[in-house]
Formats: C-alpha cells, sequence, structure tokens
C-alpha cells in the first residue's frame, strides 16, 4: 500500500507580467530619450511623412531645400555651384549628408543639389522625414 503525503508539494511559478511592464517602461524611456536627442541643423520645412532609423551623428552636414527652392547648407543659404566647394570643406569623414527637403520643394532642384554634393565627395544621404 502506498501512502499519500499529507501535504502536496505546489511547484513555483514565475509570474512574468511584471517583467513585461517593466520592458514596456523601458522601452518607452529609451524611445523618449533618443527622441530627445535628436538635433537637425536645418532650415525648418514641411517634412513628407515617412519611417526612417534614428541618426548617430552629433551635428550631420544637413543639405536643406525649401518650398521656394532656395538651398541650404547647415542654415547657411548657397546657390547650386557653391555646393561643391562648400561641401567639400564640411563634409565629415563618413561621408553622410542629411537631405531635408520640403515636400513642396521641386524635385529637380533636390536632385541637383544632390548631384552637386556628390561630387564632393559625399556618399551617403540620410532622408530626413516626419515622424509618423
Amino acid at each position: 500500500m502506498k501512502l499519500r503525503r499529507s501535504r502536496a508539494s505546489k511547484r513555483g511559478r514565475i509570474e512574468i507580467i511584471p517583467m513585461i511592464d517593466v520592458m514596456f517602461f523601458l522601452l518607452a524611456t529609451f524611445m523618449l530619450t533618443s527622441l530627445a536627442m535628436q538635433r537637425l541643423d536645418a532650415v525648418r520645412v514641411n517634412l513628407p511623412q515617412g519611417r526612417a532609423q534614428q541618426m548617430s551623428e552629433d551635428r550631420p552636414l544637413t543639405l536643406s531645400v525649401s518650398r521656394a527652392n532656395q538651398v541650404f547648407i547647415n542654415q547657411q543659404p548657397v546657390q547650386l555651384r557653391q555646393i561643391e566647394p562648400l561641401v567639400a570643406k564640411l563634409l565629415h569623414r563618413d561621408g553622410n549628408i542629411v537631405v531635408a527637403a520640403d515636400d513642396g520643394a521641386s524635385h529637380g532642384v533636390v536632385v541637383q543639389a544632390m548631384l552637386e554634393a556628390r561630387k564632393a565627395g559625399a556618399e551617403h544621404f540620410l532622408v530626413a522625414v516626419h515622424r509618423e
């Protein structure tokens, strides 16, 4: 005959819900912190909607095109022919340029400005968008 124990043993449980709460809190904290750290040295333009990764550079070289098709490099107004020498002087070693073009700007002016910057050694263009 088999005897039963008078006290049944219970298996321990790990509660996962508090851990999920902590992870969501950390996620929200890091997202808000990364948004607060974003600095664009650009002229104020209405950016098109889109999804993009967060930038890692502190002060990137910014090429802006306003609605009136005026071109700016780091908030300094320039003509298309002046872009190449100025970008060659200011370009970081990684070759990244942030393009912040107003959604009402002429596509041709934006492309011409990017081509002039490419002549100066720009390798990668990061397009600035307004986060949804």
